[in-house]
């Protein structure tokens, strides 16, 4: 019984870990969804109108996040749009290990390393799923043709 007991946690965690990292990106689209969710809730929309405006603003958060990196030519801009995709993330990885690191650490400054470390590796994940849709592109010269013809290469060539 207690090696099922440690087989099942060890799987519960591993999940828990795994819808973290997946989940990642959606922290700011949430943020959004919530927030203008509560602003239209005190404004009297009722609780189904709210939910439906916060769903709304955050699919639209994320698909316009998505879409501005992937058709952004300019990299500054890139980066300011996934960075702020990747700070929520990060901030709420900081909080997730912190609160999972007090369950078998007893010392609050390798707690707090935790924390930092996972807030990294889950602010990372953020960034490099939002800029997985980015399409590398080569930088522009002056005076070369974007589509010039390539040379063919031929099995045999007769002199």
């Amino acid at each position: 019984m207690l090696a099922l007991g440690l087989v099942l946690n060890t799987l519960g965690i591993g999940l828990f870990c795994w819808a973290i990292f997946a989940l990642a990106v959606y922290a700011l689209p949430f943020f959004v969804a919530l927030s203008v969710g509560m602003l239209a809730f005190r404004d009297g929309v009722g609780v189904v109108g709210a939910l439906l405006i916060g769903i709304a603003f955050g699919a639209l958060t994320l698909a316009v996040g998505q879409v501005a990196v992937a058709v952004s030519r300019s990299l500054t801009m890139r980066v300011a749009i996934a960075t702020a995709f990747a700070v929520p993330a990060a901030i709420a990885g900081y909080h997730v290990v912190f609160a999972l690191s007090q369950i078998g650490v007893p010392s609050l400054t390798w707690r707090e390393a935790f924390a930092c470390g996972g807030a990294g590796c889950i602010g990372g994940t953020a960034w490099a799923r939002l800029t997985v849709f980015a399409e590398t592109r080569p930088l522009d010269s002056v005076g070369v043709a974007e589509n010039a013809p390539q040379p063919v290469l031929t099995a045999a060539t007769q002199e």
